[in-house]
């Protein structure tokens, strides 16, 4: 019942089933992909002399599968190279290979018959206390397994990822009547931890939780639609942001999707459902099945809800369906009153109020589809899920909403919302009237940083994890140190302080210096150690690019060069702290941002991090302490005193140079930003709680300050190297001048300026010909103009 998994089998190789292996491949976990024997050959096949029996024939489907991963956006892996922990076969000469593995997933087609029949042939071969799970979306767990041994089905349960495996948050483990529970715990804990999923228990009903609620909730979207002549764009503009979910709203949802895919979800539960009035809510309206006839699927067959053509000047054209005509004509941008109160309103729960307050058709529209979704909601907990926290989570995470159904019927007024209900004639489920005439005004309540839920008529205090921690929770309990408008400090128990940033997109600001150097003198004084993490949308955008252009077009240079010694000197302390920091970034993670890290003697960043320094794409280089880091990293990288610095040089030039991004944590260590000691963790709800166990094993283990050393540096002859590389560039129409100017400039310092090769020097060298650099390109006119058109557009210029 302990055995760990270290090895798992996908049957399937589809798009689900390759992510999932690809995701499994991402956590370092060897898995065999299986799929049928071919029935005959191609025509490579047989122009290459194949017959059906050689085995890159017969294992073909799979093969195929694992390469594709490799050209797929965006990317089911972490890092190409993890492809290689994936082995291919087919189901007749591998499906033994599966008494080897811990965990065997079958991904195959949506048919109960050929999902039954599949498990008869894993059984053959399963091996007692090897976990078998289903990824199906709806079909039941005891069905389909009703045929196997006792010992068998108390090993099965289903395990449905969202779709792409390695991005969507949500996995519903769905036990049957007899798996061991003691399995489901186990599989709850490893899925979240070395998954990094968020996991929800679903009962085994049809479509389980987020696509039970998620399907009504479309459903319901497209009678109101065909009720009251909305068009696809008004639908959309109603359902995405406004309402507090993702900018694909409902019908680029579907495209998505998959209009056929929806329509087979949606008669799983028509064809499951036993109670006539819930039966007719999940029948399909004829239009989808019309699309689905005519092969309008979605983008997956270049049409659907939505069209993109090139117009007659080349550019992308996008065209919305008319349901009642079945054509296409131009989109046109929905607007209203009540959709720009909306769009002003900060927060999901401000938004929905906005929306719904506006007194228009579209108010209308969003009230009726709101409150169908929350009574639907209501009426299933304790038959699809047994709380309204994990009804909650599974549209958060699978369905990418920013507030469950149960957060937003708090967010709009729990008994103001049920009186306009009942007095509109739409019956409430008694628990919430009951509840209401108990005194109760949310079916939440917060209490001293913990959250608590109704459950059984009373409140439930929700399940803490301590590898979660919630730094809003934390200063709710009066845990915070010092704070300002831009950052704070806070005690994460245990002599660790965190310091979080909180300015508008995390942008690094002189509040955020104030409290960095503030941080180090605190922590100095009174804690073990420092994490520097926080839990916004991405972990930092860069350095504040307003204020610095402000600064630059008034031609106020002590200003710039006060920011960036300011910049500096805060990294720098934090650098020599005489205490143990590991940073904990997430998401984006962009120059400032990346610089932030830098110092750190441990970073630990959440798998799906997008870290570079990418100032060359405003016309600038790194200024706080960036190329002074790298060029240290440089020094180091080649060992021996006289090993040849200019191959470690020409790379960290390349990636600063040309602004690059990683496609992930593990990318990251790929291009030089992350060192191996480095960490990177596929859930980042667990960064923090991590990065505070580093802190505490460098400071119990004794930790020592890092000395300032001089550093090896390339000198004037690497300089003119990387100089040559890019006037080639240049030449070859390859880069503007602009781009040459400064890439002379991050030369100049990366290589350590015109001293001779193999000459040392100190840190604070580097960092003054960081800022010189960085002041010259700020007075550049074609700088500022690629300042201000990313502020603006959003985007880099190239000019």
């Amino acid at each position: 019942m302990n055995k760990p998994i270290r090895k798992a089998a996908v049957i399937g190789s589809g798009m689900m089933g390759s992510g999932i292996a690809a995701h499994l491949a991402n956590v370092g976990i060897p898995c065999l992909l299986l799929d049928v024997t071919p029935a005959q050959l191609t025509g490579e096949e047989a122009a290459k002399g194949l017959t059906p029996e050689h085995p890159a024939v017969r294992s073909r489907l799979a093969s195929a599968a694992v390469a594709k991963l490799k050209k797929t956006n965006p990317p089911p892996l972490y890092d190409e190279a993890f492809a290689e922990r994936i082995t291919p076969g087919n189901l007749d000469d591998h499906l033994a290979s599966i008494g080897e593995v811990d965990w065997v997933i079958e991904a195959v087609v949506e048919n109960l018959q050929v999902k039954r029949e599949l498990l008869s042939r894993i059984e053959r071969y399963w091996e007692s206390g090897t976990i078998v799970s289903s990824n199906t979306s709806g079909i039941s767990i005891d069905a389909m397994s009703a045929h196997c041994g006792e010992a068998f089905r108390r090993h099965f349960m289903g395990t449905h990822f969202f779709n792409p495996p390695r991005y969507m948050k949500l996995l519903e483990i769905v036990p049957g009547r007899e798996t061991n529970p003691e399995l489901v715990d186990r599989m709850r804990s490893f899925c979240e931890k070395t998954l990094g999923k968020g996991v929800v228990l679903a009962k085994d009903t049809p479509n389980f939780v987020a696509n039970r609620i998620g399907t009504y909730g479309l459903l319901a979207t497209l009678r109101e639609m065909e009720a009251g002549g909305y068009t696809v764009e008004e639908i959309d503009a109603v359902t995405g942001p406004a309402m507090g979910r993702p900018k694909s709203a409902t019908f680029r949802t579907l495209d998505l999707v998959g209009i056929d895919t929806f329509v087979h979800v949606a008669d799983n539960v028509f064809g499951s459902v036993r109670e006539e009035t819930e039966r007719e809510a999940f029948r399909a309206p004829q239009a989808l099945k019309s699309l689905v006839d005519r092969g309008w699927l979605g983008e997956k067959s270049g049409q659907g809800f939505y069209r993109k053509t090139k117009g007659p000047d080349g550019k992308s054209e996008i065209a919305s369906l008319d349901l009642s005509a079945m054509t296409y004509s131009p989109r046109k941008k929905a607007g209203s009153g009540s959709l720009e109160a909306a769009k002003l309103a900060k927060g999901a729960g401000e938004k929905i109020k906005a929306l719904l307050s506006g007194g228009d058709r579209y108010s209308g529209l969003a009230w009726s589809l709101l409150k169908q979704v929350l009574v639907y909601s209501a009426e299933k907990v304790g038959e699809i899920a047994d709380t309204i926290e994990e009804i909650d989570n599974a549209m958060k995470w699978g369905f990418n909403w920013e507030l469950g159904p149960f957060e937003i019927w708090d967010a709009i007024g729990l008994a103001r919302s049920v009186e306009r209900m009942e007095r509109e004639g739409t019956p409430v489920p008694p628990w919430v009237k009951d509840w209401i005439a108990q005194g109760n005004e949310t079916l939440y309540r917060k209490e001293n940083g913990l959250l608590f839920y109704v459950h059984e008529g009373t409140f439930r205090q929700a399940e803490e994890r301590p590898e979660v921690v919630s730094l809003p929770s934390l200063k709710e309990r009066g845990r915070t140190i010092r704070s300002n408008g831009g950052a704070s400090l806070i005690d994460l128990g245990d002599g660790v302080a965190c310091l979080e940033f909180h300015s508008p997109n995390n942008a690094i600001g002189g509040d955020i210096l104030s409290m960095i150097t503030q941080s180090v003198e605190e922590v100095r004084r009174n804690y073990e150690g420092l994490v520097i993490a926080n839990q916004g949308r991405n972990f930092c955008v860069g350095a504040n690019l307003m204020l610095l252009l402000m600064e630059a077009q008034d031609e106020e240079w002590d200003e710039v060069d006060g920011i960036v010694r300011l910049f500096q000197n805060a990294m720098y302390a934090v650098k020599r702290l005489e205490k143990p920091v590991v940073a904990a970034p997430h998401r984006m993670t962009l120059g400032g941002g990346v610089e932030a890290c830098l110092p750190a003697d441990q970073v630990i960043a959440s798998a799906e991090t997008y870290y570079g320094l990418v100032e060359t794409g405003v016309g600038l280089i790194p200024a706080g302490g960036g190329c002074k880091e790298f060029a240290i990293r440089i020094g180091k990288s080649a060992g021996l005193p006289e090993a040849d610095l200019q191959p470690y040089l020409n790379r960290a030039f390349e990636t600063i140079g040309m602004a690059k991004v990683s496609s992930s944590g593990h990318d990251a260590k790929r291009l030089g930003y992350l060192r191996e000691t480095d960490r990177v963790l596929a859930n980042q709800d667990h960064l923090i709680y991590e990065a505070k166990q580093a802190v505490l094993r460098m400071a119990q283990a004794g930790y020592e300050p890092i000395r300032e050393e001089r550093i090896r540096v390339a000198g004037a002859e690497g300089k003119a190297v990387l100089q040559l590389g890019a006037i080639g560039m240049r030449e070859s129409g390859y880069i503007s001048d602009h781009d040459l100017k400064i890439a002379k400039k991050l030369a100049h310092v990366l290589a350590g300026g015109d001293v001779p090769a193999g000459a040392l020097v100190t840190e604070q060298y580097l960092l003054d010909l960081e800022r010189e650099a960085f002041l010259s390109l700020c007075g550049e006119p074609k700088t500022q103009q690629r300042m201000q058109h990313m502020l603006t557009k959003g985007k880099p210029l190239r000019n």
